[in-house]
């Protein structure tokens, strides 16, 4: 899935800083975050550092290819931040510091930085006495003056601020380090107090702990062999298999090798039917997989929709899936799933998916079939509970408008329009810029939920949550996410919409866990504003929204980020109003008896 919001999120950087004023109580004083490095998207996709003040390269650091969260080399890891300059040392690297005031309260600035031996860089240090960009005071020194020798180990640094003759400490605006001679890695980057400062300690992570309980082994009536790999184009069943993207796997001596390298948004598929088939009665059997290398990915069983019409949105109609690595046996080389735990029409069944890869370690399949049981000692797990998975209203005739994220310069002719119209929409909203007074956003939204719209989770900073490297790092965007919305609108919700539509099995397994009654919300509806909107032909929105109500989809997605998208928006609903459907939110939709009436 593609749809997504503009990398460059909200264009609020070039505006005077939110001040940030630091407060010490009974003569005591403690360090203050400037980054922790938790989050890859909030760096890279939201630039943001852990103040919520903006934090970029640029696009300056050496290029990276294969990822939806970066496109320089700029990598955030175990709360570490690696830079990569290009070799002409043009590039750099600066996070805001919020106009603080550390008058006789901090010293300096320290972290922990790993590099080679002979780096060098430059260290700026940035003030404004009106807490503005346009024209601030730059303050440089070379890290050779600072005394910073690098060995190749990982030790603390610190930036005093008395060695920056003249600098106005009670008004620092930014960090940057330029002219960065060899690769580094920043630890965690504070204030500190007085005149010496240690490493501000990286944040503990407790490890997410999923149930481990067992069920007794069941016995399928039939077993029969899915795929060996041994044609390019179909399976052994005949019909077809395939993936996403042809550059990430290979089919080779009656095995097939796959490496998505971390892009959790890939699948591949192999099917039972060229259209509907019923998989009732092999309940009690399970799905085998035989194979070697990582078993970090999910496994789906697709559900064709109610006409089993591939000419029909949605297609598939949903899925269900469940974590690989429960599934397997200890020496990582077969895995066994119910084919009960797989929640889904079994009379509409497709095919299965190996989805959701979220490292770069590849696995290599050897065979996938359906067997009668496991082997003896195998222990089977209990099935945990996924977020349904929903690209449809179930309400009949109807017909719903979910729009993500966007600029709040376009907020407002959002809200008239769609007041113009009578109609009532769903919002999905990013937790992180809710909290950065600059957006405005938290205005904006309350307004929308006053006019009677609903409001819904979309992640804290944005990341394709499947591909997180732990099952703690997405709750850390789920729980985040949802303190937002409530801190700043007042309000929760049991509906979640991922960023880029990425999904697998984890973070639907957290979600249920996270929000009982959890509601894993798509679409069946795309306008494609991040292909067509910024291009010579913003027109296709349109089309790409008519040929998608045309195949019977009622469930929206777009972004508020760009003007002609936002102009459309009056003919998608024109075009919606055609279907004879009643226009309204997610929730009334989904026939939610907790939605206001209609």
């Amino acid at each position: 899935m593609k749809a997504f919001l503009s990398v460059r999120f909200l264009s609020v950087f070039a505006i005077a800083v939110s001040r940030t004023i630091s407060s010490v109580s009974n003569g005591t004083c403690a360090s203050l975050l400037v980054d922790d490095f938790a989050s890859q998207s909030r760096l890279t996709f939201l630039f943001y550092n852990a103040m919520l003040q903006p934090s970029s390269d640029d696009g300056t650091m050496a290029p990276i290819v294969g990822r939806a969260d970066t496109a320089t080399s700029v990598i955030v890891s175990n709360n570490h931040l690696t830079l990569t300059s290009v070799s002409d040392r043009t590039s750099y690297w600066y996070t805001m510091l919020g106009c603080t005031s550390a008058t006789d309260i901090y010293g300096g600035i320290g972290m922990t930085i790993k590099a080679p031996k002979g780096t060098t860089m430059t260290i700026e240090l940035q003030t404004s006495q009106t807490c503005s960009t346009d024209s601030p005071t730059l303050t440089d020194l070379d890290s050779t003056i600072l005394g910073w020798n690098f060995d190749g180990t990982e030790q603390y640094y610190t930036i005093p601020f008395s060695r920056f003759q003249g600098l106005d400490t009670d008004h620092l605006l930014s960090l940057l380090l330029s002219g960065i001679s060899k690769p580094i890695t920043l630890g965690p980057i504070g204030f500190y107090c007085g005149v010496s400062g240690t490493a501000y300690p990286v944040p503990s992570t407790v490890p997410v702990l999923e149930p481990t309980s067992t069920i007794p082994a069941t016995t399928g009536p039939s077993a029969f062999l899915i795929d060996t790999f041994g044609n390019a184009n179909s399976n052994n069943l005949g019909f077809y298999h395939g993936g996403d993207d042809a550059a990430t796997y290979k089919l080779s001596k009656d095995r097939m090798a796959i490496n998505m390298k971390g892009n959790s948004d890939l699948s591949w598929y192999t099917q039972v039917s060229d259209n509907c088939s019923d998989f009732t009665m092999n309940n009690d059997g399970y799905l085998h997989i035989a194979y070697t290398g990582s078993d970090a990915f999910t496994i789906a069983m697709q559900q064709h929709n109610p006409a089993c019409d591939p000419n029909k949105n949605p297609w598939p109609y949903t899925w269900d899936s469940v974590e690989a690595s429960r599934y397997s046996n200890t020496d990582k080389t077969d895995i066994y799933v119910p084919i009960s735990h797989f929640e889904i029409d079994y009379t509409k069944t497709i095919g299965f998916a190996l989805k959701g890869f979220y490292t770069t370690v590849p696995t290599v399949f050897l065979k996938i079939e359906i067997v009668h049981t496991v082997p003896s000692g195998f222990l089977v797990p209990s099935k945990l509970s996924t977020a349904p998975l929903l690209f449809a209203c179930t309400r009949p005739n109807s017909f719903a408008f979910a729009i993500d994220d966007g600029d709040p310069q376009f907020a407002q002719q959002v809200i008239s329009t769609i007041a113009a119209a009578g109609i009532h929409v769903t919002f999905f909203t990013v937790g992180a810029p809710l909290l950065d007074q600059s957006t405005n956003l938290t205005n904006v939204y309350k307004s929308m939920l006053a006019a009677g719209h609903q409001v819904a989770y979309h992640s804290y900073t944005h990341p394709p949550m499947e591909g997180l490297p732990s099952l703690a790092a997405i709750d850390w965007e789920l729980n985040n996410d949802i303190s937002a919305v409530s801190q700043t609108l007042g309000v929760t919700s049991k509906y979640f919409r991922p960023p880029f539509g990425t999904e697998g099995a984890r973070i639907r397994q957290r979600l249920a866990a996270s929000i009982p009654g959890a509601k894993f919300v798509e679409w069946s509806v795309d306008v494609q504003d991040w292909l067509w909107a910024q291009s010579s032909t913003p027109e296709n929105q349109i089309k790409s929204f008519q040929n998608d109500v045309d195949k019977g989809g009622n469930l929206v997605v777009m972004h508020y980020l760009y003007n002609t998208t936002v102009s459309y928006l009056p003919q998608f609903i024109d075009i919606a109003r055609k279907t004879g459907k009643q226009l309204m939110r997610v929730d009334q939709c989904m026939e939610d008896p907790d939605a206001p009436p209609l």
